[in-house]
């Protein structure tokens, strides 16, 4: 069982950049898949980037490929999402995630799941 914090959200402008943390606890880290996800008021959970258990692969979804990037540190058991050339759209929580499998990239694949920090850009 793995237990999920993200850290790193805020308020940004157009344009700027965040990065958000999520420590991970337990010494399986390595042997999970990590991806982050986001949910914008009123709509559905969606999929943002996903990271293989060590890092050597990743994949993302279309709306922040080439402005997100996906990473972990298995020794710190922390993975992060560096979001550069923000947007009003990218406003959302922001969950980290947990699961045995690589790659996913539903909703109801992940088994654990971060409480979410808050992302807003203002335009």
């Amino acid at each position: 069982q793995v237990q999920l914090v993200e850290s790193g959200g805020g308020y940004v402008q157009a344009g700027g950049s965040l990065r958000l943390s999520c420590a991970a606890s337990g010494r399986t880290f390595s042997t999970y898949a990590m991806a982050w996800f986001r949910q914008a008021q009123g709509k559905e959970r969606e999929f943002v980037a996903a990271v293989s258990w060590s890092g050597g692969a990743s994949n993302y979804a279309n709306s922040v490929r080439g402005r997100c990037t996906i990473s972990r540190d298995n020794a710190k058991n922390m993975v992060y999402l560096q979001m550069n050339s923000l947007k009003p759209e990218d406003t959302a929580v922001y969950y980290c995630a947990a699961d045995r499998e690589y790659p996913r990239t539903y909703e109801l694949e992940y088994h654990y799941w971060g409480q979410g920090t808050q992302v807003t850009v203002s335009s």
